[in-house]
């Protein structure tokens, strides 16, 4: 159609909203969703945050539970995303758990979040055992390793201690770690601590990482050092007791948690390994083909004549 008197729309008229450059204020208000639901949703499960909470080198949080499964399951576990979107997310910073510090919060009984998560069920209170401010998105937090205990970063910057104030355990400030940090220094800071401790054989918690050379703690120099491999022999000739979930985790809640974990995989281990031998499922799938067909399976297989219909 054309001549007939109507107008050309011009691009101006046609893109009434053209795309801007967010504002300070829209940068900010996206920065406090997306870190109020850092800190009350777990990135592995997508469920609520719950004690027992751990964290990673870089400040985030995570359900222990959920940081459990990831790494005791082989492949794709229940109740948690996908192996490779759970990888994709810790970026390879957790491989054991000692790559993460038990966070202990200090839980208000009296305060509730407003409004509550659910009907049924209302999130813990965290503050700050000092300021009593609640920690949370508006609150900057920061905890201690290897202690674990969580402060409001003012407490700590004004305070200006060498010792936790919960339990009195030494740390140094490379150790106060920011939680779920928003700047970029504070996150590079957490990095490069990450690699230190990396070169030095050490891991997030301060302990020593997997196959790094253990050195013995002797005061007499190179004469202890050499009594070490006469003493491997009576080790293993000594009986040990068989291995179990929770052997070799002080912790009782931990072993507890990791047994209960390893329970429920054998449990579908062993209803998988059942229904690969029920005889009605098996018999719908044939390893070796028979007659020379080539599909011999119920599943498989094409419609063929019986040999006696052929003549």
């Amino acid at each position: 159609m054309g001549n007939d008197g109507g107008s050309i729309p011009t691009r101006r008229e046609l893109v009434r909203e053209a795309a801007r450059t967010p504002s300070t204020a829209q940068v900010k208000e996206a920065q406090r969703e997306q870190q109020e639901h850092s800190w009350t949703t777990c990135p592995l499960s997508h469920k609520q945050l719950q004690r027992p909470v751990v964290s990673d080198s870089v400040g985030n949080l995570y359900n222990k539970d959920a940081v459990l499964t990831f790494l005791l399951s082989g492949d794709d576990a229940e109740g948690i995303s996908s192996k490779a979107d759970c990888e994709e997310i810790l970026c390879g910073r957790v491989k054991g758990l000692r790559d993460v510090v038990e966070l202990k919060f200090e839980v208000d009984s009296e305060r509730t979040e407003s409004p509550p998560v659910s009907k049924h069920e209302k999130r813990e209170a965290w503050i700050c055992p000092v300021t009593a401010k609640q920690l949370g998105p508006n609150v900057k937090a920061v905890y201690l390793v290897p202690c674990g205990h969580v402060f409001s970063e003012e407490a700590i910057r004004q305070l200006k201690g060498d010792k936790c104030l919960q339990c009195d355990d030494p740390y140094t400030p490379d150790n106060v770690i920011s939680i779920l940090p928003t700047k970029e220094t504070d996150k590079q800071q957490l990095i490069e601590r990450g690699q230190k401790l990396a070169e030095q054989g050490l891991t997030h918690s301060l302990k020593k990482a997997p196959g790094s050379k253990k050195r013995k703690k002797n005061a007499n120099g190179d004469g202890a050092g050499s009594k070490e491999p006469s003493a491997a022999p009576s080790r293993s000739n000594t009986s040990t007791p068989t291995p179990s979930a929770s052997n070799g985790i002080k912790n009782a809640a931990t072993a507890s948690l990791t047994a209960r974990i390893l329970e429920e995989e054998n449990e579908k281990k062993k209803r998988r390994k059942m229904m690969g031998t029920n005889d009605n499922i098996s018999s719908l799938f044939s390893k070796e083909p028979k007659d020379g067909a080539k599909n011999a399976d119920f599943m498989t297989r094409g419609f063929t004549l019986p040999a006696t219909a052929r003549k």
